[in-house]
């Protein structure tokens, strides 16, 4: 064990406990809403929510135990942003019980998908010693034997990867339902711009406890948190309780790829592959119900998905994933971060240029100030930006596509494709990557044809 960040070590041992306390589910008329209460001992206590809008009609047939169950283990992803901010180096539930399996099923997803927080402050400390987690509650007893669900629940974010899958589902499949956890413009316009109304989604309010917020101010630590893990929770509950059999995901085959070049670390581990295979037998062996959780997108790269977004002009104008710009009000594209950049890029060869600046309100391959960003992009600094963005190959493949198809037709080069063009290579291209399919996916087979399908079906056009 190798601990280099000072602050780390001396939160540890100033802070060696922390608590996940109990929780609260009250179900209402139109709601379910979840409480969690988390403490760092001698320090600061948390009380996170969640309300889960939803017509409660049929929520007496549902178990409530199994409620509480799904409540107890979102709480269990819940507690790692409060966590986080002293590492303590003991972790005790007091409201559940966890299994030795179940610890180290955990623990797994807390390291991995802290790789980025680690990477950041400068921490270096292997997986048996920078937790020791324990419970001392009771088992949650539930039967959930009548369960039997229909239909699919889609997560949305508001960018072009979940409006491809609305687009692709919403002439062959029955029984959609779309899901937004603290929904803004850009994801209600997508959804309606797929032909769906309020009254066919579900939207969720998560609220961050405010003094985790002071904390930051304060100086604790801070960082990435593996986000998406706590959509599966989040997701497997709502399916539950709304009568879904699939929950739909949008992660693409690019999400694999790390993001610190040459090791393991990746700013999206709870969208990989691997962690939905473990999330699907945790819940097989631990739930006992039938939902599926798959990413309907992961057969395809980000340059794929780029692709059949391309041909989807009526969300051009609506979609947005600028994580800066999320902040603003309305939701704007920033065209100053990584993200921005990263969809510029992968989009450039079949929009670039006068649609993508419509998009965007200006070239972003005439920012100069963005070539450090551009480069980490196409994996020539050490790291990839933290972001989700797609693979090294995806982006160098863009840049050479378009870069060539603006020489035959003797167009000035943009500055920051002449840049590249000046320093690197244009072989290093692969006229296969429009037709490549990751099989490592858990898609059911009518899903699979449906991709497929629409694939096709851009190529024809």
């Amino acid at each position: 064990m190798i601990i280099i960040n000072k602050q780390f070590n001396e939160l540890r041992n100033k802070y060696p406990y922390f608590y996940y306390q109990s929780y609260d589910v009250d179900i209402k008329k139109d709601s379910v809403d979840i409480t969690w209460y988390f403490e760092i001992e001698d320090l600061m206590t948390f009380s996170p929510t969640t309300k889960i809008f939803i017509n409660n009609s049929d929520i007496n047939k549902k178990d409530k135990n199994f409620i509480n169950y799904l409540a107890f283990h979102l709480g269990l992803v819940e507690l790692i942003s409060y966590w986080k901010a002293t590492c303590s180096p003991n972790v005790i539930i007091k409201c559940g019980k966890l299994n030795e399996e179940q610890i180290n099923w955990f623990k797994k997803l807390y390291y991995n998908g802290l790789g980025e927080f680690f990477y950041i402050n400068n921490i270096k400390i292997d997986i048996d010693a920078f937790m020791h987690l324990s419970s001392n509650g009771e088992d949650i007893l539930f039967d959930n034997s009548n369960y039997y669900g229909i239909g699919n629940l889609i997560p949305i974010g508001g960018g072009k990867d979940s409006t491809v899958s609305l687009e692709i589902l919403k002439d062959y499949f029955k029984d959609n339902t779309p899901f937004m956890i603290n929904p803004k413009e850009p994801m209600l316009e997508c959804v309606y711009v797929a032909g769906y109304d309020d009254d066919k989604t579900i939207k969720v309010t998560r609220k961050i406890d405010s003094n985790l917020l002071e904390l930051n101010k304060q100086g604790y630590l801070n960082g990435h948190t593996p986000f998406s893990s706590m959509v599966a929770f989040l997701t497997y509950l709502v399916a539950y309780l709304s009568n879904k059999h699939y929950i739909v995901l949008s992660n693409e085959a690019s999400a694999n790829e790390a993001t610190v070049l040459g090791e393991s670390i990746n700013h999206q581990y709870s969208k990989t592959y691997e962690f939905e295979n473990d999330f699907n037998n945790y819940t097989k062996k631990y739930f006992h119900i039938d939902i599926k959780y798959f990413s309907l997108l992961r057969g395809l790269s980000e340059f794929q998905i780029g692709y059949l977004f391309s041909h989807y002009e009526q969300y051009h104008k609506v979609f947005k994933s600028c994580n800066v710009g999320s902040k603003s009000i309305p939701w704007k594209w920033c065209g100053e971060c990584p993200k921005c950049l990263f969809v510029y890029t992968i989009l450039s060869p079949f929009l670039y240029k006068d649609k993508l600046v419509n998009i965007f309100n200006k070239d972003l391959f005439e920012d100069e100030q963005l070539l450090t960003t551009y480069l980490e992009l196409l994996g020539l600094k050490e790291t990839k930006p933290f972001e989700c963005v797609g693979t090294v190959e995806e982006v160098k493949y863009a840049t050479i596509m378009l870069i060539k198809k603006l020489l035959e037709q003797k167009e000035e080069l943009p500055y920051l494709l002449k840049y590249y063009y000046e320093h690197y290579s244009l072989d290093e291209i692969d006229d296969m990557m429009l037709s490549r399919y990751n099989d490592e996916n858990n898609i059911p087979e009518e899903f699979n044809n449906k991709v497929l399908e629409a694939l096709k079906q851009c190529q024809d056009k």
